[in-house]
C-alpha cells in the first residue's frame, strides 16, 4: 500500500485547476453579453437602414407620375416595389425585399384603405437599445419602447406646408417637401 507523503500538492492542484476552470466560465459569460449587446445594436442600424429603404421606395412609388411616371395606384403588396405593375416600363423602387432584421420575419405592414400601404414597422415587442440622440429623419423614434413603434410611414403633405404644422404629422421633411415621418 502506497502512502501520500504528508506535503501532497494533489488538494492544491485540484484546486486550483478548478479556481481557473470557473474564472474562464465567467469570463466567457461576459463576453457573451457584450457580444448579445453588440449584436442587437446592428440588427437596430440594420432595421433602420431596412425600414428607411422601404419608406422611401414607398415616397418614390407615390411621387413618381410627378416625372411622368406612371400614374399613382395604391400599393397592395411590398413585390410591387421591385418592379411596378402598373407601368409597361421597368420601374424598380427597391432593389430586393428586406425583412424585417429583428424578428427574421416579414414586415408588419401599415396601410391607408385609399392608399394602399404606406409604411411597415417590426413586429418585435423587445426594448430598443436606442432610446435618444436619433438623427434625423429618425427623430420621431425618440423615447419609443418598443421596437414595433418604430414605424416607417410615408406621408405625403400638402406642397408648402410643413409635416409639423400638418394636424397628427411628426417632425420630418421641410417646408416646400412632399414628404415627412411620423409615428402613430
Amino acid at each position: 500500500m502506497a502512502t501520500t507523503p504528508v506535503g501532497s500538492n494533489r488538494g492544491f492542484t485540484y484546486v486550483v485547476v478548478l479556481m481557473m476552470v470557473l474564472i474562464i466560465g465567467i469570463m466567457l459569460g461576459a463576453a457573451g453579453q457584450v457580444w448579445t449587446t453588440v449584436m442587437k445594436r446592428e440588427r437596430e442600424a440594420e432595421l433602420l437602414f431596412r425600414g428607411g429603404q422601404i419608406r422611401d421606395a414607398i415616397e418614390q412609388w407615390n411621387t413618381s407620375f410627378k416625372r411622368g411616371g406612371p400614374p399613382p395606384h395604391p400599393i397592395v403588396d411590398l413585390k410591387d416595389l421591385l418592379q411596378n405593375p402598373y407601368s409597361l416600363q421597368k420601374i424598380r423602387y427597391l432593389r430586393r425585399l428586406y425583412q424585417d432584421p429583428i424578428t427574421g420575419e416579414d414586415w408588419k405592414i401599415i396601410k391607408d384603405p385609399a392608399k394602399g400601404i404606406i409604411g411597415v414597422a417590426s413586429s418585435s415587442d423587445q426594448t430598443p437599445l436606442k432610446q435618444g440622440g436619433f438623427s434625423e429623419p429618425f427623430t420621431a423614434f425618440e423615447g419609443k419602447t418598443k421596437y414595433s413603434e418604430w414605424e416607417f410611414v410615408y406621408r405625403q403633405t400638402v406642397q408648402g406646408v410643413a409635416p409639423a404644422a400638418m394636424p397628427g404629422a411628426a417632425t420630418g421633411g421641410t417646408p416646400g417637401t412632399t414628404s415627412g415621418w411620423r409615428t402613430r
